[in-house]
């Protein structure tokens, strides 16, 4: 469920690249951006099971995203990790980037950088995007693809726009979102897979008002085929006026709702979210997923996302989620010596 930190130290990215880099190491931390170092101990968000339903949950809190700038400077929407919502466990990070128009010559990526500790997972709406790593991967994500990255124990890897995207301009408008790994695959293999649109499960209710397309996990009786290291669910809903699903979440998983367009009514309590927001749900075994007859907006385009917790530290700093801080600095530490790897060519 929800957490909030109960327990952190913040150490600014040029003190920790004196820290573990030495001066030498400083410009190119600096290079880096700054970052702060965040170690959290779990506390779940409150919630009373005993008061709900046992097949269906309720949105036990709401957090409006903010606004931020990533990369070499793309725009971001992030409902977390933020003051008010530090992370969903075992999810640490959820970024809607865009929907931004970019002129020729002005579209943005995120050049080269490093990454250990967490699954990340790139799901792309619109626009063209050029990923390449450490291990020689090489991809070109379109609308409706994924990339799922296992960083696992370290992996350099570069986001950028497709050339005819910088070349003549376009929208672009998608997520990533982190998964941590428990600490006991902190340090596996990095791996990479690339999942075209056409491979990714789409289903309708026979109304046809309520529509899902399944990233990871199953609905309306169709189930992904991705390989994922923590259970999770991840799918893509878009409700018209008068939709109505009940959709099962397995009781031992922590689960959320962020809409990005439109407005749904979310839970047993048909909960009002609207664009920008993410409802953090309580436990139970359903969810209920609606949107009023009479609402003002054509249609509600939402992602719900659920997962067994890992109920471990995390301690974050950047692109490295770990445990401990040690962890971060010697994280730091193998990326300055190359044992992450560099781009080929």
């Amino acid at each position: 469920m929800g957490q909030k930190t109960t327990q952190s130290s913040v150490i600014t990215r040029r003190a920790l690249g004196q820290l573990v880099l030495g001066t030498a190491g400083v410009a190119g931390a600096a290079a880096l951006g700054r970052w702060s170092v965040t170690v959290t101990k779990p506390t779940p968000v409150t919630g009373d099971p005993v008061a709900l339903p046992r097949a269906d949950r309720r949105v036990a809190n709401l957090v409006g995203a903010e606004r931020k700038l990533e990369g070499a400077g793309f725009p971001v929407r992030r409902p977390f990790p933020i003051a008010a919502m530090d992370q969903v466990d075992p999810f640490v990070l959820l970024d809607e980037f865009g929907p931004v128009d970019w002129a020729p010559g002005k579209a943005l990526g995120a050049p080269d950088h490093p990454h250990r500790g967490f699954e990340a997972v790139s799901y792309l709406l619109q626009g063209r995007n050029n990923h390449a790593d450490s291990m020689g991967n090489r991809g070109e994500l379109g609308p409706g693809d994924v990339q799922w990255m296992t960083t696992g124990g370290g992996i350099v890897h570069a986001e950028m726009p497709h050339d005819e995207i910088l070349r003549d301009g376009g929208r672009m408008h998608g997520f990533q979102i982190w998964v941590n790994l428990p600490a006991r695959l902190k340090m596996t293999a990095p791996r990479y897979q690339e999942v075209k649109s056409a491979r990714f499960p789409v289903a309708t209710t026979p109304d046809g008002l309520a529509r899902v397309r399944v990233v990871a996990g199953q609905a309306l009786g169709v189930a992904a085929r991705i390989d994922t290291l923590t259970p999770i669910v991840y799918q893509h809903w878009t409700l018209m006026p008068g939709a109505e699903v009940v959709q099962p979440v397995a009781a031992d998983h922590n689960a959320c709702v962020y809409v990005f367009g439109g407005r749904c009514e979310i839970g047993s309590e048909a909960t009002p979210v609207g664009d920008g927001q993410l409802a953090i749900v309580g436990p139970g075994e359903a969810l209920r997923l609606a949107m009023s007859r009479d609402a003002s907006a054509h249609k509600a385009e939402l992602l719900l996302l659920a997962g067994v917790p890992h109920r471990e530290p995390v301690a974050r700093m950047g692109p490295f989620v770990m445990n401990t801080q040690a962890e971060l600095r010697q994280a730091w530490v193998d990326y300055r010596d190359g044992r992450m790897g560099r781009i080929p060519g």
